[in-house]
């Protein structure tokens, strides 16, 4: 098999899965002392390029974010968690999930954010490539994969009315 053919040989969700850590320090607060809200999208964004460009075996880039909610916030000292999988491949995009959570001394986490984002894979020329399939093991896989064919109609519907 040829590197090109080794490539594009589908893989799993747990193959690409991501865990990042961040310390919450001083400099990531905003003036009303909690996480600022950039900081946590930048850390997301990474951990989604990680996941996207270790399934694609590629450069990525970002070419959307959907569902970015911020459900609590994060302070001083706290420990977060981001964990970001697969749960769509298209022809050149992926989907990919991350769940960011704080993390207590107990090893306890309560979700603190959830996002979307839509990554595409890049050639040598930073022009789309084709990405490997995603192998579904579960149910739950298999019902998040029909969730974001659900998101990606929507993102197909807001991109014709230009949003």
């Amino acid at each position: 098999m040829e590197m090109g053919e080794i490539d594009m040989i589908e893989r799993s969700i747990e193959e690409s899965r991501v865990e990042t850590m961040h310390m919450i320090r001083p400099n990531h607060l905003n003036g009303a002392g909690r996480l600022f809200g950039g900081i946590l999208m930048q850390w997301i964004d990474e951990t989604a390029g990680l996941v996207a460009k270790r399934h694609s075996r590629s450069n990525v880039t970002t070419a959307s974010v959907d569902n970015l909610r911020f459900i609590k916030g994060a302070y001083q000292n706290d420990t977060l968690v981001l964990i970001g999988k697969l749960t769509y491949v298209g022809k050149t995009s992926m989907e990919v999930r991350v769940d960011t959570y704080i993390e207590n001394t107990e090893g306890y986490r309560h979700a603190i954010n959830r996002a979307y984002f839509t990554m595409v894979a890049l050639d040598e020329n930073d022009q789309p490539k084709e990405v490997p399939g995603l192998i579904l093991q579960n149910e739950s896989e298999r019902a998040e994969w029909e969730a974001a064919q659900r998101r990606r109609k929507m993102r197909m519907v807001r991109k014709t009315e230009g949003f």
